[in-house]
């Protein structure tokens, strides 16, 4: 294929041993390392060698009880914003992005560390906005049940506004450190919030000056209906998990068209799937290594993967060839949810066949094929308006990650679809986003705020 014009936004999405759930039982995978702060910061190195723009780290805040006896490596490991400043230390350039709950957490807390990240790594920070889904979550924070769908986005949407606030209460020139006179910050740009909503009271200011970008970049991941609205008024990166052209297209059209409805540009928003790949010298190859991860799923592991997305639903009452059962939709991860229920009944799948096919890329889009045929995948989304970049989710580590960087990337330099040096500092200029203002300079600026 030809040289294109557009170039790829890459993101990183790292599971200590990888993306697949049986990666922990690969030959080649580094298991044991999910708490070894030296093996994240070769990973990060590796990434950034790759040119990345950023890593992304996501969390939960529960360990699934009802299934204790499929639990795996991702779910014991360490705290994502702990960990990234300490990459931050060891890397130069490559984003720095991680998971936080607005349903369990205070946007004073979110606030004050996600400033901070950006500091500690010159304007490198990610916060990946979420709504926790599974009552397990609930349940260490007091509460029996998770809150609706709708109302954790009502919740998530006044969370972020706060944040907002609490990230502009600083002006750009407000610490003066002026020892002549003896004014180390002018009163007057500094700016109390006093916000009182639905769920939160907060005065403000915050005690972390400006950060570096002016707002960390803000990621949001659910693609229903409802996370899409939040999406288009709020991110500036959208995770989402598409496995086909067409329906990717529509989404990405209907989610760039509703930002354009909040009045901002279409290119103010970067749409990237999740992207699954299997790399080998040949077609055969690749499906060689991926039939030999498949072969090492285990019944409870499968099975456990999917009721927790289906809200802790058991499904060891069903035989492995019975076809997928009809479920009643939980009010857990809703997107994830419907797509697996789509695909089940389109493809008339068995209960093996879905947690097989879901133990591998939950959902995602999954490429197996030699690295030029991954390329070929890649250029042709991004071509065709399904995408703007993807989130690499290798399938184990660090092999499948190493595999990416040495064979994919150089095809895709080689086309002009991906950067081969950083041309700028900060997360916002990888990704080609403007630095936002602060709502009080474009007040005193007479712009609409």
């Amino acid at each position: 294929m030809s040289k294109a014009g557009k170039q790829l936004r890459l993101g990183l999405f790292i599971q200590s041993t990888g993306h697949h759930a049986a990666a922990w039982r690969h030959p080649e995978t580094a298991t044991g390392q999910s708490h070894n702060i030296r093996y994240y910061q070769q990973l990060a190195q590796e990434a950034e060698r790759g040119k990345f723009d950023l890593l992304f780290l996501a969390d939960d805040l529960a360990v699934p009880l009802p299934f204790k006896s499929a639990l795996t490596d991702r779910y014991g490991k360490l705290e994502p914003l702990t960990l990234l400043s300490n990459l931050a230390a060891v890397t130069k350039h490559i984003g720095l992005a991680a998971t936080l709950s607005t349903t369990f957490n205070e946007p004073y807390h979110a606030a004050r560390k996600f400033a901070s990240l950006d500091h500690i790594s010159d304007g490198r920070a990610a916060w990946n906005v979420v709504t926790s889904a599974l009552n397990d979550e609930a349940h260490n924070f007091g509460q029996q049940n998770i809150l609706n769908h709708e109302l954790r986005y009502d919740r998530a949407d006044e969370f972020l506004q706060v944040v907002k606030g609490l990230w502009d209460s600083w002006e750009e020139d407000a610490v003066q450190a002026d020892k002549a006179s003896g004014q180390y910050f002018d009163e007057a740009k500094v700016h109390a919030l006093n916000h009182k909503g639905t769920f939160f009271s907060v005065q403000g200011p915050l005690n972390v000056a400006r950060p570096v970008q002016g707002r960390p970049v803000i990621i949001q991941a659910g693609s229903s209906e409802t996370g899409q609205q939040f999406a288009a008024k709020n991110a500036d990166v959208v995770f989402t998990v598409q496995n086909d052209l067409d329906k990717a297209k529509r989404f990405y059209s209907q989610v760039k068209q509703l930002a354009q409805s909040h009045n901002r540009s279409s290119d103010d928003i970067k749409i990237m799937p999740g992207l699954f790949p299997i790399i080998g010298d040949t077609q055969a190859e690749a499906e060689a290594h991926f039939r030999q991860l498949q072969d090492l799923v285990d019944r409870k592991i499968g099975t456990a993967l999917l009721g927790g997305v289906f809200d802790n639903i058991d499904l060891s009452g069903y035989e492995d060839d019975e076809l997928f059962p009809e479920l009643e939709e939980a009010d857990g991860t809703r997107s994830r949810f419907q797509l697996v229920m789509e695909t089940a009944r389109r493809e008339g799948l068995t209960v093996r066949e879905v947690y097989l096919r879901f133990a591998s890329a939950r959902g995602h889009l999954t490429v197996i094929g030699t690295a030029e045929q991954i390329a070929d995948r890649m250029e042709l989304w991004l071509r065709e308006g399904a995408a703007d970049g993807f989130n690499i989710m290798p399938p184990y580590m660090p092999g499948g990650m190493t595999d990416f960087i040495d064979k994919v990337i150089p095809i895709l330099q080689q086309r002009g679809l991906f950067r081969t040096e950083y041309a700028g500092e900060t997360l916002r200029e990888h990704l080609g986003l403007s630095r936002p203002a602060s709502v009080h300079s474009r007040a005193a600026n007479g712009e609409e705020v």
